[in-house]
């Protein structure tokens, strides 16, 4: 019997492996677990994915497109530095607020890098790419400085299931951004101070 050739394939694998972490977590992923799923043969994995590395290796690339997608298809770059942190707020929390669990599965990718090392460059692309567009509206050092913070605010919101606060996340950015200017970052002037305060 011929080979079948499935040009596809090695896709539905990914995504695939990204619903079993979004299901099991981490730890639920084989190439058995993700053959199942995919609906291919268990050779088809390991085929395409030697190790489960390169398989997380594949899914966390296209996880951290999520975030990248909504700040490339948003106003963001287009909005003048004195609105960058109002509009970097704004970004963040429709992305929050969209499907969750694509979010949380975009951080257990992300934070997989802790214990495996194979994935710590992918997890380093997605922070340079980000403020490497960043860098464009402020300087190097502010962009990776918003990078860390925003990394945080997710994190915070994530673990903690706090609803996400734009208004403190407006400030904090702002604040970042006007350090490193001395430009009014969201367009508000006066003394910032906690929310509530």
């Amino acid at each position: 019997m011929a080979r079948r050739y499935d040009p596809e394939r090695r896709q539905r694998i990914i995504d695939a492996a990204i619903r079993v972490v979004g299901e099991k977590g981490i730890g639920g992923l084989s190439h058995r677990s993700v053959a199942a799923e995919a609906d291919v043969p268990l050779g088809s994995t390991t085929y395409h994915f030697k190790t489960l590395d390169e398989l997380l290796v594949a899914a966390l690339r296209q996880a951290n497109e999520g975030f990248a997608k909504a700040l490339v298809g948003s106003a963001v770059f287009e909005a003048p530095r004195a609105r960058l942190a109002a509009a970097l707020a704004a970004v963040l929390g429709e992305w929050l607020a969209g499907e969750r669990t694509g979010v949380e599965l975009e951080y257990e990718l992300y934070l997989a890098a802790l214990r495996r090392p194979a994935l710590r460059p992918v997890a380093a692309e997605w922070g340079e790419g980000v403020a490497d567009e960043l860098a464009r509206h402020t300087d190097p050092v502010t962009a990776r400085a918003l990078v860390a913070l925003m990394d945080g605010i997710c994190l915070q919101v994530l673990l903690t299931d706090a609803v996400y606060e734009e208004e403190y996340a407006r400030d904090m950015l702002g604040r970042l951004i006007d350090g490193a200017s001395g430009d009014d970052a969201d367009g508000s002037s006066g003394e910032r101070g906690a929310p509530g305060t």
